[in-house]
């Protein structure tokens, strides 16, 4: 129940590399026009790699894999689109309404059509408090049913980020740092978080996610790539930033899907877009590195093929 644009159907049938990109970063995760300006950049990094982008997204109930132009902008500019994660994607699709796919939906649409990889901002986790509330992202149950390379740029910032490892090693998650032994932490290359895993070769992650599926592993494999250094809001200056948006939440009740939205923004306008401009900048980064891989990837089965 889904539909392929001709180009990421073509390059499927050949084998070709293709990268699906997640559209709730479009409809909720950043303002007008960087919204838009982020998709098309995004798609133009994929391609400057070699490969396909396949950007999803729900339109009119109908789940579309590589958005077009028109379609882009409806989803950037439309008042009424969905957030939709793995609990209400049967329910946009059967009343016929538009949405924007999170992390977690954008992975099983992109798997049923046979994608291998897919590039987003930061993946969501447990969130601080998780211990009461029991807030736990779907992003990590489908970083854990999909056998896919998801990279980004850690989990975002606002979440528990050493109970987020320890659900994804739970899980049976590898964690590989892109040219980094430390967990990026979305706006800030450092979280103080040691890695085991690292590469420095999209030929390597393609390699070990090969080897890891081949093995009988079903899980996904998350690169973990730091936001450019000129980019880069560190640790110590956004961590004051974090905790009052954290307590401006709490004091005006917000919960469920509208908290990341809500955070992303106050960080945002606290940082005097000193944060947007680091989201900006490590999707492109993400989409360019999720591109070689696929490239890596395509290459290897091809070889293996002959």
């Amino acid at each position: 129940m889904f539909s392929l644009s001709p180009a990421v159907e073509a390059a499927l049938n050949k084998r070709g590399p293709v990268v699906a990109l997640e559209s709730t970063v479009i409809a909720h995760g950043l303002p007008s026009p960087y919204n838009l300006e982020t998709a098309r950049a995004c798609e133009a990094a994929v391609r400057q790699s070699g490969a396909q982008p396949a950007t999803i997204g729900i339109i009119a109930g109908r789940p579309v894999i590589g958005l077009d132009e028109e379609q882009l902008q409806s989803i950037a500019e439309g008042r009424d689109v969905a957030k939709v994660n793995l609990a209400n994607l049967a329910h946009v699709v059967a009343e016929k309404r538009w949405g924007a796919t999170t992390v977690a939906s954008s992975l099983h649409l992109a798997h049923a059509a046979g994608i291998r990889v897919f590039a987003t901002g930061g993946i969501g986790g447990v969130h601080r408090g998780a211990g009461e509330s029991f807030d736990i992202s779907a992003d990590l149950a489908a970083l854990a049913r999909y056998p896919m390379v998801t990279v980004c740029a850690g989990a975002k910032a606002i979440l528990d980020l050493p109970k987020t490892m320890e659900v994804l090693e739970t899980l049976g998650v590898p964690v590989i740092g892109w040219g980094t032994d430390e967990l990026p932490a979305f706006y800030s290359r450092s979280s103080g978080l040691k890695l085991e895993l690292c590469a420095e070769t999209p030929e390597q992650i393609a390699r070990t996610a090969s080897t890891h599926w081949q093995m009988g592993f079903t899980t996904g494999v998350l690169v973990v790539a730091p936001v450019p250094v000129e980019d880069e809001v560190p640790a110590n200056e956004i961590k004051d930033v974090i905790d009052e948006a954290l307590g401006a939440t709490a004091r005006q009740r917000i919960a469920g899907k509208a908290v990341t939205p809500f955070l992303l923004s106050r960080i945002a306008e606290r940082t005097e877009g000193r944060a947007l401009r680091a989201n900006i900048a490590l999707l492109r980064n993400n989409a360019r590195i999720a591109g070689e891989i696929a490239c890596a990837l395509s290459k290897q089965v091809k070889q293996e093929d002959e």
